[in-house]
């Protein structure tokens, strides 16, 4: 049996940016470090910094807090918390991912451009997003967030809209509403703009994975349950190969699943990647745990 794990796969470089950054900080903290939300969404790692000292935090815990430290992660945060800080002297280490923070200040320009000639701001995400949260928070919260077509019937398509998405987005999907949405401002003859600002790495990484699960006899998709980017590529992943199993920890790697009726290994090349969100320690944990099903001479290789 030969497992490979995808090296292209795992943390996208904000999230390594953010991490490294926690990282550094707490070496030099001898008291820890609050985090406002969890970090990334993989609850290994989360727990990984957790044991260095990084404690997470939750809104209502930020706004009582008062002179000290807080990280700021790769998705970003709205207006508001920033007020927060400078009013109760928080200091924030920022390591917003700089796709996201060029995002914001984009859609902050786009909102003051549509708020003088009547427009609305759309933003194609997942509602409740830290992400989004962020986002919608330059337009003070007044965006409205879309994710599937039904939600499209709320927008007033007589009026000029102006388009933009979270960046870890389906593209394909992204696309589609973007084309009905200019039909039908074509339709009533309002003017409409759109902003593709789906990560560049994001679009790459799924049409790489598309020929990775083919050239393969199964997957295994290693991603934290909550990772919207990690939904995304593991729909990917299932369209090409069909023995694609999604986990998010070791423990849930299942022997049987591996082997047919009769005990013997039934796939001879196993694929290993991941999400932006998912560390390469951990694939690594996966890939061997799946070569000690296999009694046999074992072999690993990165690809």
């Amino acid at each position: 049996m030969i497992v490979n794990i995808d090296t292209q796969s795992g943390f996208c470089f904000g999230v390594v940016s953010a991490i490294t950054t926690a990282e550094k900080k707490l070496a030099q903290e001898t008291d820890g470090l609050y985090c406002l939300g969890d970090i990334v969404h993989n609850n290994e790692e989360v727990e990984r910094l957790h044991q260095l000292g990084l404690q997470v935090i939750d809104y209502n815990t930020f706004q009582h807090l008062k002179n000290t430290k807080v990280l700021i992660r790769a998705h970003g945060e709205p207006p508001k918390t920033y007020n927060i800080a400078r009013k109760n002297n928080i200091e924030l280490i920022d390591a917003t991912c700089p796709i996201v923070l060029k995002l914001q200040e984009r859609i902050k320009e786009g909102y003051a451009e549509m708020e003088k000639i009547g427009g609305q701001v759309l933003i194609y995400g997942k509602a409740g997003h830290a992400e989004v949260i962020g986002l919608n928070g330059q337009t003070g919260n007044n965006a409205i967030v879309i994710s599937h077509f039904e939600e499209l019937q709320q927008i007033n398509y007589h009026i000029p809209i102006r388009l933009y998405s979270q960046t870890t987005m389906n593209t394909e999907d992204y696309t589609k509403i973007r084309e009905f949405i200019r039909q039908k401002c074509e339709e009533s003859g309002s003017s409409f703009q759109a902003v593709n600002s789906i990560c560049g790495s994001m679009s790459s990484r799924a049409e790489r994975l598309q020929s990775f699960a083919e050239n393969h006899d199964a997957l295994v998709f290693v991603s934290g349950k909550k990772s919207s980017n990690g939904q995304y590529l593991y729909s990917i992943c299932r369209q090409h190969n069909a023995n694609t199993f999604f986990i998010s920890n070791v423990d849930e790697l299942q022997e049987k699943d591996f082997k047919n009726s009769e005990g013997l290994l039934q796939y001879q090349k196993i694929g290993i990647c991941g999400a932006t969100s998912t560390p390469m320690w951990l694939m690594e944990a996966a890939a061997k745990t799946i070569e000690n099903f296999d009694h046999a001479p074992n072999k690993s290789l990165h690809k």
